[in-house]
């Protein structure tokens, strides 16, 4: 009797829970929960046949204070869309604003433009604003922060540690706002080395809500991602004032129909064909959930199904809202063959290489500006620890006429060089002039370091991390990444302690066998009869 009452008991908080659950009002919004969850899919075809998808999954704690503020204790926020596992890593470790990407592939500006968003240099990019006023000191948290961020997303990421993290000055600017009344400091780390793969991609997705069972993310086809020229993952926290917490995940794939297209030059594509998979079902604990779609100008298309007309934008972007999804929505579209011909007019250019030996190097910049006005570049630089640049070296050529006074040109805001193991960090403000090309060159040294040191494939040589040209344009701030470099140092040759063993265990084998014999052989005296009675002995 007890057991039974126990289960109608049971049974009747159960079926409580289920009736306070929060669920979607008429209007699209969320009904008694201060979180919202928004999620918008964005596909604009490239002019040279390739296909940009840009997923954004964004999850805003509305009126909330931000996870640095002192007054927050680790367990006040209450999350139910916001992913538990990062927030209380971002809430332990005080982070007022974080960005984190992780890329593969290098990103052609001149062919695809700018991207979604300006992360995209190769292998991953870690910078976070943490607060100097705290019982523990910005390093130690920023330790603890990549080594929450490895463990959650499968990634290198313990190994930015202090010989690669710096602070920049200038550079880079919070995106977000940051609490008043504290004094904040800027920690950045590139890793170039770092793959990214599925092991990366499967833990993002346990960060949403419906995760990959329905509405956009179940695209999230790795199989279709990383075949990709281009894809890249973020993690981008930040907090808005008046607003609150807004965490925004990305998802970043340049696709490549004609590749995957069985006829020559046929730019056609679909979900099936492109992520080999189609939406069937819609997030129900979305706030929104659109997807959009730019719209090629001045050719003709045709775009199945058609879009809600009231939805498309008079930017030529259609909108298709999944919340009134009925059966399976299978996008497509359809559209005359390529002309690799057509590419961008990038306003600039920038072009990255090393050169020189194991030892002596030399660091060659080109920059190309396009516009009819000068262009100020901020330009930031890091190298590891045993990469130093020589700035009394410094040369610059504009137009292929070499500059006499580099200062005009190149102006020196800060540089530290790499003491102790630490790493290198310049930045300096470029002022190039309109139509005009700049080539810089600077002298550099590499340090021999220990064979301790040295990746475990030392003889293809060290990922170094990409430069950021920062440009200012009516507001907003747009960052260039350069393509990652490959740096040769001194390699010592470490197939010597193999020839060490293989020598040692031979005279080992040798001097232990034959001392063995000795200790172990037992010796009788034998005696030999005369060759006479010997004879005898055998015939009879």
């Amino acid at each position: 009797m007890n057991s039974l009452r126990h289960s109608m008991l049971l049974l009747l908080l159960f079926s409580f829970a289920l009736n306070v659950t929060p669920s979607r009002a008429n209007d699209g919004q969320i009904s008694g929960n201060a979180e919202h969850f928004n999620e918008l899919l964005h596909l604009r075809p490239i002019r040279d046949g390739r296909l940009l998808a840009h997923f954004e999954f964004i999850v805003q704690l509305n009126q909330s204070q931000p996870f640095s503020s002192p007054s927050v204790k680790l367990g006040e926020h209450h999350f139910t869309r916001f992913p538990l596992a990062l927030g209380q890593i971002l809430q332990q470790h005080k982070v007022a604003e974080m960005h984190l990407t992780l890329n593969s592939g290098k990103w052609d500006y001149v062919s695809w433009g700018f991207p979604p968003y300006d992360s995209v240099g190769s292998g991953a990019d870690l910078w976070a604003w943490m607060p100097i006023q705290s019982q523990t000191s910005a390093r130690e948290r920023w330790k603890g922060l990549t080594n929450g961020l490895s463990g959650l997303l499968c990634a290198s990421l313990g190994s930015l540690d202090e010989k690669r993290t710096v602070s920049p000055n200038f550079a880079l600017r919070p995106e977000g706002d940051l609490p008043p009344g504290m004094n904040h400091t800027l920690l950045y780390a590139p890793l170039p080395s770092e793959n990214v793969c599925t092991e990366n991609l499967t833990p993002f997705i346990k960060l949403l809500p419906c995760k990959s069972h329905s509405g956009i993310a179940m695209l999230l086809d790795p199989h279709r991602l990383f075949d990709a020229d281009w894809h890249g993952i973020g993690v981008h926290a930040r907090w808005l004032k008046g607003q609150g917490i807004e965490l925004r995940l990305t998802v970043t794939a340049v696709l490549d129909p004609t590749r995957l297209s069985h006829e020559p030059l046929v730019r056609d594509w679909s979900f099936r064909s492109s992520f080999d998979r189609a939406i069937t079902r819609s997030c129900l604990v979305a706030t929104s959930s659109y997807i959009e779609v730019q719209l090629p100008v001045g050719q003709p298309y045709a775009l199945t199904p058609t879009p809600d007309t009231s939805l498309t934008s008079p930017d030529g972007i259609a909108k298709y809202d999944l919340r009134n999804l009925r059966g399976t929505l299978d996008l497509g579209m359809q559209w005359p063959p390529i002309r690799r011909s057509n590419y961008l007019e990038f306003p600039l250019v920038a072009r990255r290489q090393l050169q020189g030996g194991q030892t002596y190097g030399r660091l060659v910049i080109d920059l190309h500006n396009y516009k009819n006005e000068t262009v100020v570049i901020q330009w930031l630089e890091t190298m590891p620890w045993f990469v130093t640049y020589y700035l009394h070296t410094l040369r610059a050529a504009l137009n292929g006429v070499e500059q006499p006074q580099v200062e005009d040109i190149v102006d020196i805001l800060s540089y530290n060089p790499p003491i102790q193991k630490q790493a290198l960090l310049l930045e300096a403000n470029i002022n190039l002039p309109p139509l005009s090309r700049l080539n810089l060159q600077m002298d550099l040294n590499k340090a021999s370091i220990s064979y301790t040191e040295h990746p475990p494939d030392a003889s293809r040589g060290w990922d170094l991390p990409p430069a950021i040209f920062s440009l200012s344009d009516v507001g907003t701030v747009k960052r260039i990444y350069t393509h990652i470099l490959l740096g040769d140092l001194a390699t010592p040759d470490f197939s010597m302690p193999y020839n060490v063993i293989i020598m040692t265990s031979t005279l080992m084998a040798l001097f232990f066998g034959s001392i063995f014999n000795l200790f172990t052989r037992s010796f009788a005296w034998i005696r030999l009869l005369p060759l006479d009675k010997e004879d005898k002995l055998k015939t009879d």
